[in-house]
C-alpha cells in the first residue's frame, strides 16, 4: 500500500497497483505483436516498394521491442500480484522491473519516429494495407507514450523527495513533531502538496475561466482533497431539480425520444427567449426544461445559465399546478449569521457563496418581486439536487425571514453543509431527501477521516493481495454470493502496528513513538476535531430499498421511506450504489415508484431527532 520508491523518490502508486494496468497493456501488446508477425509472414519478409529495407528493419525491430516489452510486462504483473497489501516483501524486485520497463520506452520512441519517417518518405509505393498497419503502429506507440506521461504526472508525489533517515537510536517513523524543525517540515510539505494539487485541478478544469474566483476556488479545494410534506410533492419538485441539469440529463434519461423532441426546438429562432435565457445560445437547455417540467415559456420569470465558480445557473418559474413560485438552482466554513438563531451559525464556504450569488440576483435585481407581482397569492418553494440542494437550503435560510411560508426540498444534499444551530433552525421549512447509500450526504472531512482509519485497520489485517480483493468484489457484485472472510475489525494483538503513519514500503510494524498514540485512541491526532462539525439541512427523509439486498436484474425494485436524523449519516458506506444512488434520474425514479406504490402523505412526526416514522 505505501508508495513505491523508484528514481530516488517515492511515488503515489504502490507496487501492487500494477496488476490491472499491466494486464491491460499486456493484452494490447500481444495483439499488436501478433498483428505485426502476421504482416511480416504474409510478405515473407520481402516488400516490393520503395524503402523496403527500412520497412524490413522497422518490422523486425518492432517485433523484438514488442517481445521485450511483453516479457517485462509479464514479470511486472506477476511480481505485482505477490504478497499482500501490507506485506510488500515479495515485491521487492519491482523497482528493477520498473527501471527495465522505462528503458524500453527509448527504443519504442526511436522506432515510432522511424515508422513515421518511412510513412512520410517511402510508403507511397507500398501496399495500402501495409502502410495502414505501420501508421496504426506509429499512432499506437505515441498514444501509449502520451498516456504514460499523463500517468507519471498524476502519480507524482510532491512529498516523495528522499530525506535523511533519523539516527539509529531514534524510533523509526516521524521525528518529534513538537520540534520547530518538524513543524517547519510539515508546513513546507503541506504547501508543496497544495501547489501540486492546484496544478492538477487547473489541468483537469482547463476550460473554466481563470479569474480570481476560479483561482480562489482551486486553492480552497486543494487544501481539503414534516407535517407539510408528502411524497407526491417531493416527486413533483424533483422534476424541477432534475430539469436544471439541462439537455445532457434529459437526453440521458430519454435516449430514444429525447433527441427527437429537442431537435425541433434547438437552434430555433426565438428572439424573446434568447433575451431571457442567457448562456444557452442554441436553446437546448431551455427546451429540455420545458419538456421536463411541463411548463410553458410564459411561466418562467427568470432563467440564467451563467455558470462560473460560485455563480451557478438557476431559474424562477410560476408553477400553476401547485400555485407556488419555484426557484430552482443547479449548483472550510463561513459565518452565516441569521437573526433569531441562537448558537454558532456557519455553513460550507463555497455553497454559501453560491447561495449568496443567487440571493443577490433574486432580491437586488427584483426577480422575486416581479414573480409575486404576477402571482401574489403563490408561495415560494426552493429546490435543488446535490450541490444545488445545498445552495437551495442556504438560500432558504437567507430568505426565511422575508418569506415565512417558504418551503425547501433538498434532494441528495451534501453532508458537510450547516452548523448544528442552523440545521435545527431549518427543520421547520427544509426537507432533505436521501436515497439509499448515497455518498454525497455522508461526505464530510470528519467522515473521510473516519473512513481512512477503518480502511487502515482492515487492510492491516487482510492476508490477500489487492488484485484478488478487487476481483472478488467485482464477482460478488455481478454474480452474488457471500462476502469473503477478510476481517473487518482489528484484534488487539495488532493494534500497535498502526501507531504511526505509513511512511515506507518496508513494513507496518513500527516501533512506538511518543508523538502518536494508537489510532483507536481518542487522543490520537486523527481524532482531534480540527474541523468544525457540519450537518445535513432540515428534516431528513431516507429512502431505502425494501426487500432482499440482492435480486435479479429484471425484478422490480420496491422502496420504503423513513424519517431519519443527521447522526445516521455520520459514516460513509462503501457500496456499488454509493454513486448511482446520487444520480438525479435514479432519485426521481425511486420517488416515482414510491408514490405509485404508496400514494399518501407521510405520517406526521414530531421534530425529535430520535423518532423515526415509516410510511
Amino acid at each position: 500500500m505505501p508508495g513505491m520508491v523508484v528514481f530516488g523518490r517515492r511515488w503515489g502508486i504502490a507496487s501492487d497497483d500494477l496488476v490491472f494496468p499491466g494486464s491491460f497493456e499486456l493484452f494490447i501488446r500481444i495483439l499488436w505483436w501478433i498483428g505485426t508477425m502476421v504482416l511480416f509472414i504474409y510478405h515473407k519478409g520481402h516488400f516490393e516498394c520503395n524503402g523496403r529495407a527500412v520497412l524490413h528493419s522497422y518490422l523486425v525491430g518492432l517485433l523484438v521491442v514488442l517481445a521485450l516489452i511483453i516479457l517485462s510486462l509479464c514479470a511486472i504483473v506477476y511480481i505485482s500480484a505477490q504478497g499482500t497489501i501490507t506485506n510488500p516483501g515479495p515485491r521487492r524486485s519491482m523497482p528493477a522491473l520498473v527501471y527495465l520497463r522505462a528503458i524500453l520506452y527509448v527504443p519504442e520512441l526511436v522506432w515510432a519516429c522511424l515508422g513515421a519517417v518511412w510513412v512520410s518518405d517511402d510508403g507511397r509505393g507500398c501496399d495500402p494495407a501495409t502502410v495502414g498497419a505501420v501508421i496504426s503502429a506509429v499512432v499506437a506507440s505515441w498514444i501509449i507514450l502520451l498516456f504514460t506521461a499523463v500517468g507519471v504526472v498524476f502519480v507524482f508525489d510532491p512529498l516523495g523527495n528522499p530525506r535523511p533517515q533519523p539516527p539509529a537510536m531514534e524510533p523509526l517513523g516521524v521525528r518529534d513533531m513538537q520540534s520547530s524543525e518538524g513543524t517547519q517540515f510539515l508546513s513546507t510539505a503541506r504547501s508543496l502538496a497544495v501547489k501540486v494539487w492546484e496544478s492538477r485541478l487547473r489541468l483537469v478544469c482547463c476550460c473554466l475561466p481563470q479569474d480570481e474566483s476560479s483561482r480562489a476556488a482551486f486553492s480552497s479545494i486543494s487544501q481539503l482533497f414534516s407535517s407539510f410534506f408528502s411524497l407526491e410533492k417531493a416527486t413533483h419538485w424533483m422534476q424541477f431539480a432534475a430539469a436544471a441539469y439541462g439537455w445532457p440529463l434529459y437526453i440521458y434519461s430519454n435516449l430514444f425520444t429525447g433527441p427527437c423532441k429537442l431537435s425541433g426546438d434547438c437552434c430555433r429562432s426565438r428572439v424573446a427567449e434568447d433575451e431571457i435565457v442567457g448562456g444557452d445560445h442554441l436553446g437546448c437547455h431551455f427546451s429540455s426544461i420545458l419538456q421536463t417540467t411541463g411548463l410553458q415559456y410564459r411561466d418562467f420569470i427568470h432563467v440564467s445559465f451563467h455558470n462560473q465558480i460560485y455563480e451557478i445557473p438557476f431559474f424562477v418559474a410560476l408553477d400553476h399546478k401547485r400555485e407556488d413560485v419555484l426557484t430552482d438552482l443547479s449548483a472550510e466554513c463561513e459565518n452565516l449569521p441569521i437573526e433569531g438563531v441562537l448558537g454558532a451559525c456557519y455553513a460550507h464556504k463555497g455553497i454559501s457563496q453560491a447561495a449568496g450569488y443567487v440571493y443577490k440576483r433574486l432580491v437586488n435585481d427584483g426577480i422575486l418581486n416581479q414573480a409575486f407581482s404576477i402571482a401574489p397569492e403563490y408561495k415560494l418553494v426552493i429546490t435543488g439536487h446535490s450541490l444545488g440542494a445545498g445552495a437551495a437550503s442556504v438560500l432558504a435560510i437567507l430568505l426565511r425571514n422575508s418569506f415565512p411560508t417558504l418551503q425547501c426540498y433538498a434532494f441528495s444534499p451534501p453532508g458537510g453543509l450547516l452548523s448544528k444551530a442552523l440545521a435545527d433552525y431549518s427543520k421547520d421549512f427544509v426537507v432533505s431527501v436521501v436515497l439509499g447509500k448515497d455518498l454525497v450526504p455522508r461526505l464530510s472531512i470528519p467522515n473521510m477521516e473516519d473512513l481512512k482509519r477503518k480502511l487502515l485497520k482492515i487492510v492491516s489485517n487482510c492476508n490477500k493481495p489487492k488484485y484478488r480483493i478487487l476481483l472478488q468484489g467485482c464477482w460478488y457484485e455481478l454474480f452474488g454470493g457471500d462476502p469473503d472472510d477478510c476481517p473487518t475489525e482489528m484484534d488487539n494483538r495488532r493494534e500497535q502496528e498502526l501507531s504511526q503513519p505509513l511512511l515506507g514500503e518496508e513494513s507496518l510494524i513500527i516501533r512506538h513513538s511518543s508523538s502518536y498514540q494508537s489510532l483507536g485512541s481518542d487522543e490520537s491526532p486523527a481524532h482531534t476535531p480540527a474541523h468544525l462539525p457540519l450537518f445535513l439541512p432540515g428534516r431528513i427523509l431516507h429512502i431505502t430499498e425494501d426487500g432482499p439486498t440482492r435480486r435479479s436484474c429484471f425484478s422490480q425494485v420496491r422502496y420504503r421511506a423513513d424519517w431519519s436524523n443527521e447522526m445516521a449519516f455520520r459514516s460513509i458506506l462503501i457500496s456499488p450504489r454509493m454513486l448511482t444512488d446520487h444520480m438525479p434520474d435514479i432519485v426521481l425514479r425511486a420517488l416515482g415508484t414510491l408514490t405509485k406504490d404508496k400514494p399518501f402523505s407521510l405520517c406526521p412526526s414530531s421534530l425529535s431527532d430520535s423518532q423515526h416514522n415509516a410510511i
